[in-house]
Formats: C-alpha cells, structure tokens, sequence
C-alpha cells in the first residue's frame, strides 16, 4: 500500500514535475513475468525516479547503510526504505554478495521485476564502471532476461553529496530483453558469470553513450582517495617533534 501511495500520489507526481523525464523503450519491459530490469547509477535519485515510470512494482537491492543509519534520520530512512519494498544488501565480503544474490533470486521466484546497479555503487563522476558478476549469477540461475536501462542526467540533476536536486529535465531509455538462456547450467562458471555482466554493460553502454572504465567503481574511489590523502601528506607535511 505504501509503494503505490508513494509511486501515484506522493513521490511519483513530485518527480515528473521536477525532472519532465523522456522515456524510451518502456515497451521493453515485460507486462509480466520475473525479469531483472539492470541499470547505470549516478544519482540518489534514480532510486525513486525509474520506479515511478515503470509501470510494475519493481523490488530494488539497496545498500544496508540506507537501513542502519543513526538517530531519528536514520529510522525514518530505514522504515521507508522497508515500506518501498527495498531489500538490504551488505555489500562487504564474498558471503554478503551470495546473500545478495539469495535475496534476488527470492524476488525473482514470486514471478516479480528485479531493479538492480551492476556497478555495485553510485558513479562519483558520471562514467560508466565494470559490473560485478552478481546480476549474471542470477539472471542463469533464476533463467530470466535482462533489460538494459540507462538513466541519462540525473547526474547533473543530483550530483554526489547534493541533497537538493536541480530542476533539471532527464532522460530513461529501456533496451532489448537479453536472453542468456544459451548459457542454461553453466551459471557457476566463472568465464561465463564475467561474459554474461559483460554483455549487461555493453548494452547500458549503448544506451547512455557514458564514457566506460573497465575497473570496479570502488576501486577508482579508494584509489583516488589514496593519492587525495598523498597530496595532502605532501602538501601539509608533519613537523617533526623537538
């Protein structure tokens, strides 16, 4: 009841007002059946913004810290999270992905869509980032199709760290199911798992024209921030002590 009081009368007019979105290829998205609808992630906003087009209901995997937070800001975050229908994810360690990967296939069962963001976090500077093979493990296993979804603009909309986005008009393109069935009983090698992610990509690629990195995107991040912090070191060297 709360997904759909959000989606038709609270959020979902709210954000076709502040950011007008052009929709393409929703066509591709099936009436029914489970599939798993895999998208690019540049903004807070996308969180909300591709639910209240899609005409389904669709069950994201979001990052625990969204449920974990501290003090009254955290427990409203939390319980709207839970009441959006959103499924936590601890994305630390080999057995949180299987778990992720537990609570996907979960959802896919029921017959339902699948939201999930291949590159595992949101992109700190709008390129596009090699995916984590968790979405191919399930779209084998739960032997589903895929469909390539590119949110173009909401990174200009609500950049990293903005709370407030801009008014600012965006666009949601929806490509071709893909069809991985080729690959039935083969959903534990690992060649496969790594081809299958990145054909996903590729096809996100295409629809959102971004400029592709072929590394995690938290790897790019904590390197960054390593050399940010040897700047720094360089920069404000320590005084020894007399």
């Amino acid at each position: 009841m709360f997904y759909y009081l959000l989606k038709y009368v609270v959020l979902g007019p709210l954000l076709r007002l502040m950011f007008r979105p052009r929709i393409e290829g929703l066509e591709h998205v099936p009436e029914s059946g489970a599939a798993i609808v895999a998208g690019n992630h540049l903004s807070f906003s996308d969180h909300f913004l591709m639910p209240a087009i899609i005409k389904r209901r669709i069950t994201f995997l979001a990052k625990a810290e969204y449920f974990t937070g501290p003090g009254i800001k955290g427990r409203l975050t939390a319980g709207f999270f839970r009441s959006a229908g959103q499924i936590p994810v601890d994305r630390s360690g080999k057995e949180a992905g299987r778990a992720a990967i537990r609570e996907g296939l979960g959802v896919l069962s029921k017959g339902e869509l699948l939201g999930i963001y291949p590159e595992g976090t949101r992109s700190h500077d709008g390129r596009l980032y090699k995916g984590k093979v968790g979405v191919a493990a399930m779209a084998l296993k739960g032997q589903v199709p895929v469909i390539p979804c590119a949110m173009i603009g909401t990174f200009e909309a609500q950049p990293p760290g903005q709370k407030v986005p801009n008014f600012r008009r965006v666009s949601i393109r929806f490509g071709t199911p893909l069809d991985f069935s080729r690959y039935a009983g083969m959903e534990n090698e690992k060649a496969v798992l790594r081809a299958v992610t990145d054909e996903i990509m590729y096809a996100i690629l295409g629809l959102s024209g971004q400029e592709y990195v072929d590394k995690y995107a938290a790897v790019v991040k904590a390197e960054e921030a390593e050399r940010a912090a040897a700047a720094s070191r360089r920069k404000f060297p320590r005084l020894p002590l007399s």
